[in-house]
């Protein structure tokens, strides 16, 4: 699967895309006909510490899934929309099988 990370505003170092590649990449195991992922990771200039922003966007035939998540660390944010990705894979996989 092809994964586009775009990072505006900072540079984000080489662990950090490797890591949010080896996530999306996990989520073939779920559903195998992945056509790519766009990757958004922003800072949000709040108080919050909450101020990591990571955005989704996983394109499947005939579908494309977007998540946000907010988070401390984009890590952390990265891992959240890869588990709800998961979710939004396996649902979508038991409703073309319950079809077919």
């Amino acid at each position: 699967m092809k994964v586009n990370v775009q990072t505006p505003n900072f540079i984000a170092d080489r662990k950090l895309i490797h890591f949010v590649q080896k996530k999306l990449d996990k989520l073939e195991q779920y559903y195998d006909r992945i056509v790519y992922a766009d990757v958004f990771m922003k800072v949000q200039k709040t108080k919050s510490k909450e101020n990591k922003m990571v955005e989704i966007l996983l394109s499947v035939p005939g579908d494309e899934f977007i998540v946000k998540k907010q988070a401390k660390s984009f890590e952390e944010g990265a891992d959240s929309c890869a588990h709800s990705l998961e979710r939004l894979l396996l649902k979508r996989k038991h409703k073309i099988r319950a079809s077919a």
